[in-house]
């Protein structure tokens, strides 16, 4: 069978010049996916549902669908383990899929729905991709701490940062007594605790807590969005 890119490899190695990079070592990043990075990239694809949403102003439905990029977000992890598969390849990914899952979707959240006025959205959203990718570039070169068999991350994750988003829309949706000033102040606060020194444990009673957390959260957001709660 002919080779279509023949004539053009055989120009690159003529010309070296015009791709300097022809004869170095690449990665093909298609190749080297395993399955937890596809279980990354199924978390994408709800993030990327969720911002859909979140620009439809459905945001209790944004939110069903960001818990959903969390729980495949989680299952990577799980699974590389599980395979022996973890590499630095994976964390990246992983971690450059946490910018959409975490922090595009905190900031959409607080813009369109909790905001009180442009200035807030302006400082609110960059507080929260700024400093969370601060956290996550850090998180990839220094991983995790580990003191006396459990393991640490450095400083609060950017999970916690939009489960204090999240947590200041039910509180709007609810109460009369919380508001977007009071929402921003929050959040604002929340944020540099990303790149403190405080240590958040990284452990199984954690993942749980999170996990009944996570369900509390649809069961609310799903009972607003039908009616069976005020909003």
């Amino acid at each position: 069978m002919p080779d279509d890119w023949g004539p053009i490899r055989e120009l690159r190695r003529r010309l070296p010049w015009i791709d300097p990079t022809a004869d170095a070592d690449r990665t093909s990043v298609v190749s080297t996916l395993v399955g937890a990075d596809l279980l990354s990239l199924v978390a994408l694809f709800f993030a990327w549902v969720a911002t859909l949403l979140f620009v439809g102003r459905e945001p209790n439905w944004a939110i069903v669908a960001m818990i959903a990029a969390f729980v495949f977000d989680k299952l990577d992890g799980s699974w590389a383990r599980y395979r022996g598969t973890d590499s630095d390849l994976g964390r990246r990914i992983d971690s450059y899929v946490d910018v959409f899952v975490y922090l595009v979707t905190a900031a959409l959240l607080f813009d369109l729905e909790l905001s009180p006025h442009v200035g807030a959205s302006v400082v609110v959203g960059f507080a929260i991709l700024a400093i969370g990718g601060l956290r996550l570039v850090r998180h990839t070169v220094e991983g995790f701490t580990e003191i006396d068999q459990t393991k640490y991350y450095h400083g609060t994750t950017v999970v916690h940062t939009n489960a204090v988003v999240v947590a200041n829309y039910l509180l709007v949706a609810l109460t009369d007594v919380w508001n977007g000033w009071l929402a921003a102040l929050t959040i604002v606060l929340a944020c540099p605790l990303m790149i403190s020194d405080y240590r958040a444990p990284k452990s199984t009673g954690a993942h749980r807590l999170v996990a009944v957390l996570g369900v509390l959260v649809v069961a609310v957001v799903l009972a607003i969005e039908f009616g069976w709660l005020p909003n």
